[in-house]
């Protein structure tokens, strides 16, 4: 995929990882075309240079209107993103029919090109550190599922309509903007009541963080330099960093000491894989390693969102 001056659509464009991408890809140069119904954001995410298709990706038409001839390739980070989303079964076939339509509307106006953003989930809880080819993958959660799914259609895609397809299994991905996530949930409690801290499960919980800027770094790395049908890769960190943790450097960055209450059981909810960390030694081939390790992303979150939620 070229990722200069070329028109790019990307779903779920107004989101935390699409709004920075969006801007990424404008600064290269790049026309870019999101299509976002604003259910994991808001119009504030959209810059001016875009162009806006506002409308619901299960709705086949829309995407074909939306994926013509002019679009060179996509990204497609659009989904419900909820681990422990409340109506599972709506959000797997939400997440299937999202995908199935970006594909069919791709083929139809002779789109080959899109990168996928999937997840650790996938693996279920495999052994770490978790290397691409680990099988066999056995997610716990509806979300990972409706990830492998999505992985399988495009896989499908990628062997029998002549597509390449980039797809990226995110660690937890930080930075300036998150919502909805561990780092800015603990900085809204304490705000609220700096003298105690209620952590779902035991705190022991132990994951990568990655940095966005490290993210969207390594995303455009791989693009540039694979070109198989289907291109799988990690993206995420050597180190991890535990609740715990997270909960000390949230409150060192906020000037509060409190005490922290944990809900108990080894998971934060039904769904929640406590350990992950994913192999990147296959990004490391392609001469790429991140900037930050986890608890410098964490840290270097904390601060950006510490003056964003003010």
């Amino acid at each position: 995929m070229e990722l200069t001056d070329s028109r790019i659509l990307v779903t779920g464009g107004a989101g935390f990882i699409g709004s920075h991408l969006t801007d990424r890809l404008l600064t290269e140069g790049n026309e870019v075309v999101i299509v976002d119904n604003f259910t994991n954001s808001d119009a504030s995410g959209v810059p001016d240079e875009a162009e806006l298709i506002e409308g619901d990706l299960t709705d086949s038409d829309l995407v074909s209107e939306a994926i013509d001839g002019d679009i060179d390739g996509v990204f497609h980070l659009a989904a419900r993103k909820a681990v422990n989303d409340e109506n599972p079964r709506q959000q797997f076939e939400a997440n299937s029919a999202m995908t199935y339509n970006v594909l069919e509307a791709m083929d139809e106006a002779g789109v080959s090109e899109i990168a996928f953003t999937s997840s650790s989930t996938v693996y279920g809880e495999a052994p770490r550190p978790t290397p691409e080819d680990y099988a066999p993958l056995e997610p716990i959660s509806v979300y990972g599922a409706s990830k492998l799914a999505d992985e399988s259609l495009l896989s499908t895609y990628a062997h029998t309509h002549g597509m390449t397809v980039w797809n990226f299994r995110f660690a937890n991905i930080v930075g300036s903007g998150l919502r909805g996530a561990v780092i800015p949930d603990f900085i809204e409690k304490l705000r609220n009541d700096p003298e105690t801290l209620t952590i779902l499960g035991d705190g022991l919980q132990e994951k990568s963080y990655m940095y966005l800027e490290d993210c969207l770094d390594a995303m455009f790395h791989v693009i540039e330099r694979t070109d198989r049908p289907m291109n799988t890769f990690n993206l995420g960190t050597r180190t991890t960093t535990s609740v715990n943790r997270i909960a000390d450097i949230v409150s060192d960055e906020l000037g509060f000491d409190p005490e922290y209450e944990y809900t108990g059981g080894e998971r934060g909810w039904t769904g929640d894989v406590p350990k992950m960390r994913l192999s990147i030694e296959k990004l490391s081939g392609l001469g790429w390693d991140p900037e930050y390790e986890s608890d410098q992303a964490v840290r270097e979150t904390a601060r950006e969102l510490r003056e964003e939620m003010e």
